[in-house]
């Protein structure tokens, strides 16, 4: 099927290749079906609408800017996704991009579990922790 994108233009994507957010995103409950579509020549992903071209949120894998990155799972999203193993997931979070670029942050609080191997997603709302809705991406300057 093809798709209207905003990062992309019209692509085609496969039906496995859709990701099911079964209560949508926080701010768009109805939006309940994505695709990750890599951006070129980046380490970057777009959360893409497949219902609204408009829509799409720019990702990365957290655990390369942010190594000492980590959280648990509550059970109820672990059976939500119907995770078997650590192996089913993939994990990652929404950045702002800035510009200037160098001022880009990452939501730590807020990452987006994805089961990999049955295409369900959530994006899950870490409580009780330190993360924050904006992480710089990259570190400041100092000034010499």
């Amino acid at each position: 099927m093809n798709i209207d994108t905003k990062y992309h233009g019209t692509v085609a994507v496969n039906e496995q290749d859709i990701v099911h957010f079964p209560h949508g995103l926080p701010g768009f409950a109805d939006e309940k079906r994505f695709v990750l579509l890599p951006l070129a020549d980046t380490p970057f992903v777009i959360l893409q609408s497949v219902q609204t071209p408009a829509l799409g949120f720019v990702l990365i894998e957290p655990f390369s800017y942010f190594p000492t990155y980590e959280f648990e799972l509550d059970e109820a999203t672990v059976e939500q996704l119907d995770i078997e193993s650590e192996r089913d997931v993939a994990v990652y979070v929404i950045l702002t991009v800035a510009d200037p670029f160098h001022e880009t942050t990452a939501n730590l609080q807020a990452p987006v579990v994805i089961n990999a191997r049955k295409r369900f997603g959530k994006q899950v709302i870490l409580t009780n922790t330190t993360y924050k809705t904006k992480h710089r991406l990259f570190p400041e300057k100092v000034a010499t």
